[in-house]
C-alpha cells in the first residue's frame, strides 16, 4: 500500500520537505514499521526513536496498525498553541470545559485574564511565558513557532478532560469548578513578548493554581507545538533529539 507522512519542524526541515510518500509498504504495517522505512527512503531525517506517530489527530503507539488511507504524521519531541472543540466563544459554560486559541498576533495577556473571571470566582491564576534573551549559553534574537493546526484542538481539549478529571468538581484532588484559557503564538515571537498565557479561575486559589501548572506542564508534554530558537548565526528547534 501507498502511505504519506507528514512532517513537522525539524523533520521538515532536515527532509526539505513536508511530506513523505512511502510506497509498496506491507499491509498491517505498524507505526514502528513506517518509522524503520521513513529512516530507509529519507536518511536525511535521522534518528527516528523519539519520533511520535501520529493517525489523524491522535498519538498512535508504536504497535499500532496503519490502515490504507490512513492520515499519518511524525511529530518530533514537542517544545511547547485552532481553537479546541469547545470553540472560541464564553457563551455558556465553555470555559468550565477550556477554550483553546492559537493567535498569530500579539497576546494581550490582561484581556485574556478577564476572560475568565466571574463573580464565583475568588482566584485567577495567569501564567505567561515570555521569549527571553539567552538559551543554551546564545543570545536569542527571537522565537519561531511551528503548530499541527488540526491536532492542537483536540489535543488540548483531552488535556482540560484531565485537568477536569483531576482538579475538577468532579476530580479525586479538587472540589472546584474551573474556568480555563489557554493562548499560544504561533510564527515569530520577540524577546521580552508571551509566546504563551494560561488563565484558570476558581472559588478558591488551590484548584486555580494546580489547574494552572498542570496545564502548561502538560501541554509542553502533549501540544503539537514547536519551538525554534534563533540566533545571529543559526537557529536550534527546542526539544529536538534527532
Amino acid at each position: 500500500m501507498r502511505v504519506q507522512i507528514r512532517l513537522f519542524a525539524a523533520l521538515r526541515e532536515r527532509a526539505g520537505r513536508g511530506t513523505l510518500e512511502l510506497t509498496d509498504v506491507p499491509v498491517g504495517s505498524t507505526i514502528a514499521d513506517l518509522k524503520r522505512l521513513a529512516a530507509e527512503a529519507e536518511p536525511r531525517l535521522g534518528d527516528l526513536g523519539p519520533v511520535a506517530g501520529v493517525i489523524g489527530t491522535t498519538y498512535a503507539s508504536p504497535e499500532t496498525v496503519v490502515m490504507e488511507g490512513a492520515e499519518v504524521a511524525f511529530l518530533p519531541p514537542v517544545s511547547g498553541g485552532a481553537p479546541s472543540s469547545g470553540g472560541t466563544s464564553e457563551q455558556g459554560d465553555s470555559l468550565e470545559s477550556g477554550i483553546f486559541e492559537l493567535r498569530a498576533d500579539a497576546l494581550d495577556v490582561a484581556a485574556i485574564q478577564a476572560r475568565v473571571s466571574h463573580p464565583s470566582c475568588g482566584a485567577i491564576v495567569l501564567f505567561t511565558g515570555v521569549t527571553r534573551e539567552t538559551n543554551r549559553g546564545q543570545d536569542v534574537v527571537e522565537l519561531d513557532y511551528e503548530a499541527f493546526t488540526e491536532m492542537t484542538g483536540p489535543e488540548m481539549g483531552r488535556i482540560f478532560a484531565d485537568c477536569l478529571e483531576a482538579f475538577g468538581p468532579e476530580g479525586n484532588q479538587g472540589a472546584d469548578r474551573l474556568r480555563m484559557l489557554v493562548v499560544h503564538r504561533v510564527g515569530v515571537v520577540g524577546v521580552g513578548e508571551p509566546s504563551v498565557a494560561i488563565a484558570v479561575a476558581s472559588p478558591h486559589r488551590d484548584a486555580a493554581f494546580r489547574a494552572a501548572r498542570f496545564l502548561i506542564d502538560t501541554l509542553k508534554e502533549r501540544l503539537p507545538v514547536w519551538k525554534k530558537e534563533v540566533y545571529g548565526d543559526g537557529h536550534h528547534w527546542i526539544g529536538d533529539r534527532s
